[in-house]
């Protein structure tokens, strides 16, 4: 059988029990469940800093971690299945579930409710809290620090537009592999955009094109467009905001920007993405 080592936990000497009697594997282990403690955290593909990061796990986001070895955990996050490897520093033991999520791109944790306090870390968007206590405009965690309460919703309130949150992240500097309004990649923006208004989507471009969505006719007048609709290429994916524009996190500005989906089809076109794969619109 053929699987995608992104979101498969499996290498030569250790794979997840579920897949026993699947693959091959000198053992295999239902793994420990931990909670990402750090505001983001890199997942490389091997137990190194020079590595390639796939992508980025979030805070308070579960992980199944099958093994550690010299400061690594080898994971699989629960909320996308990415599998990759974390600082074992990042993760903390689960604890209660969480009761908020964050719902600014970024906000600051404070010692305590005052925004004239020099802030501790900070949190970003889609990040899993627990609230134990609110005073005044405040809201307290369980793993310390105070952050305006407004910066946060319910885990069950999510956005009405997934579009108005990607517009958001205008002008976020374009980071391979990253989820943050610090860095983030076109992928990336798709899928926190959509989680925030509670839409599961994988983290890869050709995983969202294969799971989202119907396809609908791609014209050579690009016509027809609403938005919402998810442009994809061979390794590419942007929003359209309207019947003629959309956004991206693109390598070609190193930003997240908007420009009208003709004028990018026709530069991406000449690239190795080469022309537009599918139109996707959620229903």
């Amino acid at each position: 059988m053929s699987f995608d080592r992104r979101i498969t936990p499996v290498r030569a000497d250790l794979a997840d029990e579920r897949l026993r009697g699947q693959v091959e594997a000198e053992r295999f282990t239902t793994g420990t469940v931990k909670r990402v403690a750090s505001a983001f955290s890199p997942l490389h593909r091997h137990p190194s800093r020079e590595a390639p990061v796939d992508t980025q796990a979030i805070f308070g986001e579960s992980a199944t971690v099958y093994d550690e070895h010299e400061g690594w955990a080898w994971v699989q996050l629960r909320d996308d299945g990415y599998v990759g490897y974390l600082s074992s520093e990042a993760l903390s033991e689960p604890g209660p579930e969480p009761t908020h999520r964050v719902r600014a791109i970024r906000t600051f944790i404070y010692p305590g409710p005052n925004l004239k306090l020099p802030f501790q870390d900070y949190l970003t968007l889609n990040s899993q809290v627990i609230v134990t206590d609110t005073q005044g405009d405040y809201a307290r965690l369980a793993t310390g620090g105070w952050v305006f309460a407004a910066h946060l919703s319910g885990l069950d309130a999510f956005e009405a537009d997934y579009v108005s949150v990607a517009e958001r992240f205008l002008h976020t500097p374009y980071l391979w592999g990253g989820k943050t309004s610090l860095g983030i990649d076109c992928s990336g923006l798709a899928q926190t955009a959509l989680t925030a208004a509670g839409i599961k989507a994988p983290r890869d471009s050709d995983m969202q094109e294969r799971a989202l969505g119907t396809p609908i006719e791609v014209t050579p007048s690009l016509s027809g467009l609403q938005r919402g609709d998810l442009v994809f290429w061979k390794g590419h994916v942007g929003l359209m905001m309207d019947a003629s524009n959309f956004i991206h996190a693109t390598g070609h500005s190193m930003t997240v920007m908007i420009e009208p989906l003709a004028v990018a089809e026709e530069r991406i076109r000449k690239t190795s993405y080469g022309p537009i794969s599918s139109i996707k619109r959620l229903g």
